[in-house]
């Protein structure tokens, strides 16, 4: 049985309409809090990277560590992308610390398996921080290295950076030969040179 409503000096009509204003308000705040999407699995809220070299351009910088009687050049380091066979990885170097009065200097030199692209030496002013990008091309997977020389006021640092292509991992070689000691202990024997 459908009962007919009749307001009460407009009263009655008007908290109806009030209360069906904020119950369709509520319905909305709640779809809209819990995003779905097309599948039906609920959203994340955060924006999140869509491809994984863009994660590491926001990754922070690695400090190298400084060694007492070092250049005492502050060296931070971070690869934009993930490293790949034939294609260029851009290194951002970050340099602070430069207190000698004509700067500093630096050289960088690419391992085997790994070629830099455009200049290999750079110099530092005095006092400021100094950013700079290098691009290296990887030639073969596994572990190479950029090599980064600081000299400053007549001390130098050397600072290695790792560039890994692919999921090959580093062979040691040996040039000794594996033997038993007496004791059965295992030793390798190495030429001397």
């Amino acid at each position: 049985m459908l009962q007919r409503l009749r307001p009460v000096a407009g009263k009655a009509a008007m908290n109806i309409r009030s209360n069906s204003v904020a119950a369709i308000a509520c319905l909305a705040l709640a779809a809209l809090s819990a995003p779905a999407a097309a599948d039906g699995e609920p959203g994340t809220r955060s924006a999140k990277p869509k491809h994984p070299a863009a994660a590491q351009r926001t990754a922070p910088m690695t400090t190298a560590p400084q060694k007492p009687g070092s250049s005492g050049v502050k060296l931070q380091y971070r690869l934009e992308s993930t490293p790949q066979l034939g294609r260029a990885t851009t290194v951002v170097l970050q340099f602070e610390g430069v207190t000698a009065a004509e700067g500093a200097t630096v050289r960088l030199v690419a391992d085997r398996g790994l070629t830099l692209q455009g200049s290999s030496t750079l110099a530092l002013p005095t006092g400021k921080r100094a950013t700079a990008t290098v691009a290296v091309v990887s030639e073969a997977e596994g572990l190479a290295y950029l090599n980064v020389f600081i000299t400053q006021d007549g001390a130098s640092s050397a600072v290695s950076i790792p560039v890994q292509t692919g999921t090959v991992a580093p062979a040691l070689k040996s040039t000794g030969e594996m033997k038993s000691t007496p004791d059965g202990d295992s030793i390798i024997t190495m030429p001397v040179k």
